[in-house]
């Protein structure tokens, strides 16, 4: 398994938006989404600030978020990248295994990318990420650029920085 330090910080940023959001949209009725907790075994602990600095994850992490929306079963993990490239060793294979099970099953799959450097958050079918992991697959990229995801499906967002980054329908 693999372990946890400092870098289990990364998508901190995305998390608190999606969780911000999840909540409003619970309070409006319009969703019910729940972050699936990765369960991890302590294994070095700081004391005098009584947090964890190294642990090991005791099984492997399915996505980050599951819930309904309006009655349609939904499931998608969060990910940052803080440049044009996005390397798709960010997606675990076990991750796309349970995302096609779950798509078999009728729920919606997806990824929510959030590009640090320019506060942008796109929203990543299932179907295509496939096609960018079948390509890799097939001896293509490792990665995918900024500059190949469709304009139409970048999530809109306030210009402002707000905690409630996402818009929510008022």
């Amino acid at each position: 398994m693999g372990t946890w330090n400092l870098k289990g910080l990364r998508g901190s940023v995305l998390e608190e938006l999606v969780n911000h959001t999840n909540e409003k949209y619970k309070e409006q009725g319009l969703a019910l989404i729940q972050k699936i907790p990765t369960s991890i075994k302590p294994v070095r602990f700081d004391k005098t600030t009584r947090q964890i600095t190294l642990a090991y994850f005791d099984q492997k992490s399915t996505v980050d978020y599951m819930g309904a929306v309006q009655g349609y079963p939904v499931c998608f993990d969060a990910k940052e990248c803080g440049n044009d490239v996005f390397p798709l060793h960010n997606i675990h294979e076990h991750q796309i295994e349970f995302m096609e099970r779950f798509e078999k099953q009728g729920g919606i799959s997806f990824l929510l990318i959030y590009f640090t450097h320019r506060q942008a958050c796109y929203f990543m079918s299932f179907e295509e990420t496939m096609k960018y992991w079948n390509r890799q697959l097939n001896g293509g990229p490792k990665h995918f650029k900024f500059e190949e995801l469709d304009a139409g499906f970048f999530v809109p967002m306030k210009k402002r920085y707000d905690p409630a980054l996402f818009r929510v329908p008022e």
